[in-house]
């Protein structure tokens, strides 16, 4: 009996590259998307294609749910329940940017809302949902239960970007929530990890390409490339193999080294 995994925005960007390493490691999954199925559906064709190449034939499924609303929430965690009968990782990844990179003086309330509603509430709430489930699966664990939470977080949890006010707050919340929930449960068994990536290769950063291709050029990031969804996966997939059993609340930088801070 596989694993099972559910990754919240799981349909594109760095979502996608956490499907797919987690189909590869044997993990049956939940893919999560808010809006987009057609990219969720591709994904998850794609991770069953993954699965069976590397010998270990999966099974995933897609689920539209906006993390942000708690009805959302609960039928997400239900699916998961009907279609797999356990979990033993959830991947906190669902995040957006802002709509419009405004001035920390011209902040709306309506950005900074919606914001905090999908990058930090929802992923705090579906957690306490989750943890009680893993709790519950605890008392009469499934075969090779292992169960595991990862928040996907960002360098703005500690690098203040004026333009996205917002962003950075939601993603320091979250890089905290960590540490809450792995404190927390650490006596029941079950371990919390941050993955904390860099300046990465997808839509949301598609409109900055020219100045973070400047930046790194100039030494922004000791590894002078740009991040790839593929390493965060990579990543979180290690976690998801249990290579960290004596760790909880730890930060994986997936960053390039932007977080050594080399004068």
């Amino acid at each position: 009996m596989n694993r099972v995994a559910l990754v919240t925005g799981g349909g594109r960007g760095i979502g996608r590259g956490i499907v797919l390493a987690l189909a590869e490691a044997g993990y049956d999954l939940v893919v999560n998307y808010a809006g987009n199925e057609a990219a969720a559906q591709q994904t998850a064709a794609d991770a069953a294609t993954a699965g069976h190449a590397s010998g270990r034939p999966v099974r995933v499924e897609i689920c539209q749910a906006d993390v942000a609303r708690s009805a959302d929430r609960q039928r997400l965690v239900c699916f998961t329940r009907e279609r797999f009968g356990r979990l033993d990782l959830l991947v906190n990844n669902a995040g957006v940017a802002p709509a419009v990179r405004a001035d920390l003086l011209d902040t709306s309330e309506e950005s900074f809302d919606r914001l905090m509603g999908i990058n930090l509430r929802g992923p705090f709430f579906l957690t306490q949902t989750v943890a009680q489930w893993m709790l519950e699966q605890r008392a009469a664990p499934p075969p090779g239960y292992l169960p595991q939470i990862v928040n996907i977080t960002s360098v703005s949890a500690y690098t203040a970007s004026v333009n996205r006010g917002e962003y950075c707050i939601a993603k320091a919340g979250l890089a905290m929530m960590t540490k809450l929930f792995a404190a927390r449960l650490a006596e029941e068994g079950i371990r919390v990890y941050e993955v904390r990536p860099g300046i990465v290769e997808t839509g949301m950063t598609a409109g900055v390409r020219e100045r973070y291709d400047r930046l790194i050029n100039e030494g922004l990031t000791p590894i002078r490339r740009w991040g790839k969804p593929d390493d965060v996966g990579l990543a979180v997939a290690a976690v998801a193999a249990g290579a960290l059993p004596f760790s909880t609340g730890e930060v994986i930088n997936v960053d390039g080294g932007f977080h050594l801070r080399i004068l």
